[in-house]
């Protein structure tokens, strides 16, 4: 396979991955009436964006796409690996006794035991910064 095909895929999985991220956090939301709470709304402030721009650079074959994804790909990693651990981790969660609004420590799914929906967005955020990384600079010819 040629650079110029392995890129391309490299693009098209990450608009994917970003794709399924988005509708994913919408069918939980809007069809099964989950609640986001305050970390939920970044990471979605960060996600959705991902799906316009990684569609837009994907049909247009800007791998350039990539110094504006991957900041915000890592951002949002570093929001969804805190929501976890605060799902996760006994005593991580900080104590908010006035606060209104779902916690963000309730997990309103729990599959395996380890898979909650910051999980799956960690996971995407993920997937999204390698086929980021992977996305090599054209080498220039002298």
């Amino acid at each position: 396979m040629n650079a110029l095909k392995r890129k391309q895929l490299l693009l098209y999985f990450s608009w994917i991955v970003s794709v399924v991220a988005t509708l994913g956090s919408l069918y939980f939301s809007e069809i099964r009436g989950f609640i986001p709470c305050e970390l939920c709304w970044y990471q979605r402030i960060l996600m959705y964006p991902l799906a316009l721009m990684l569609g837009i650079a994907t049909f247009n074959n800007d791998f350039l796409v990539k110094k504006y994804v991957l900041p915000m790909a890592i951002i949002g990693w570093f929001i969804s690996l805190f929501h976890y651990l605060q799902q996760k981790v006994p005593g991580f969660a900080a104590i908010k006794p006035c606060a209104s609004g779902v916690p963000c420590n309730t997990q309103y799914i729990n599959w395996f035991g380890f898979i909650t929906i910051p999980f799956l967005a960690l996971t995407a955020f993920t997937l999204i910064i390698i086929f980021m990384l992977l996305i090599r600079p054209q080498k220039s010819v002298e």
